[in-house]
């Protein structure tokens, strides 16, 4: 639907494949950043595949909604900000001067913590990006909101009520009202900030079937302060601590059989 933008003339890498024959959508390679004098990340590497779903744990102030941040440059508009170390997204480099912002956030989405729908119609809160990027006609407009809704699986919930006010909608709707806005520019990465922490546990574990089913079409990456959450819907974990990376695996092993103590004293709530 949208026009495929040109990419950028940026330094570039081969994809790395995992054993399963996915390709890295990410490669983050010695990724340092500082607020300031306050170093928040701290030489962090790391391989995202695609068409999965990576959660980010650990305790609160330990870098995790940093570090998705800088994966669409969000962080940069902060004024006191640096980095050092490289982020490849799609083997280009984000950082380069070269790459243009506005791509990578439209390939790049993100969902908050707490839902942001615009004080906008249902309908005007999912074409707000197409119509950023030119699209005006309003049988396209309508077929990509539909769409759009039915990936969020809201659509059932709201093709009656279009023209009302997104504010009227519940705190679940209005979450997955997000990512439907989100999914309307055709993203390839999805960035969910604690997307549940704001919910009642109905609405959370539609947005984990939600999520889950995403995947097929999406690559995911999670913070979640949820262990039980994290182990339900992700493919692989980091464990972050101190704006470290800890520990860095499947889901399953990690939490079966942790590699690092301070890993298994997170999970087990000995701390955090």
């Amino acid at each position: 639907m949208l026009a495929e933008l040109k990419k950028p003339a940026v330094e570039t890498r081969i994809h790395a494949q995992t054993a399963n024959n996915k390709r890295d959508v990410y490669q983050i390679d010695q990724l340092n950043l500082w607020y300031g004098a306050d170093q928040a990340l701290k030489n962090i590497d790391m391989k995202i595949a695609e068409n999965e779903i990576t959660a980010v744990i650990g305790p609160s102030g330990c870098g995790k909604s940093t570090f998705i941040q800088t994966l669409n440059r969000m962080t940069e508009l902060i004024p006191s900000v640096r980095t050092s170390g490289s982020i490849y997204y799609r083997s280009q480099n984000i950082f380069d001067k070269s790459f243009r912002v506005e791509q990578l956030r439209t390939k790049v989405g993100m969902v908050f913590q707490k839902p942001n729908p615009f004080p906008k119609s249902i309908f005007e809160n999912v074409v707000y990006g197409p119509k950023i990027h030119g699209i005006k006609d309003k049988r396209l407009l309508a077929d990509i909101a539909e769409k759009s809704l039915k990936g969020a699986a809201l659509w059932e919930e709201v093709k009656d009520r279009l023209k009302e006010n997104a504010t009227g909608l519940s705190g679940g709707q209005q979450q997955r009202l997000c990512i439907a806005r989100c999914l309307a520019v055709e993203p390839d990465v999805i960035l969910m900030d604690e997307p549940t922490s704001a919910l009642d546990p109905i609405s959370t574990l539609k947005i984990e079937e939600l999520v889950t089913e995403l995947k097929e079409k999406y690559s995911i990456v999670m913070v979640t302060h949820n262990m039980q959450q994290a182990a339900r819907v992700s493919d692989k974990t980091a464990f972050f601590l101190n704006g470290e990376v800890i520990e860095y695996d499947e889901t399953a092993r990690m939490f079966s059989s942790p590699r690092d103590s301070r890993t298994e004293g997170y999970i087990s709530g000995r701390f955090g």
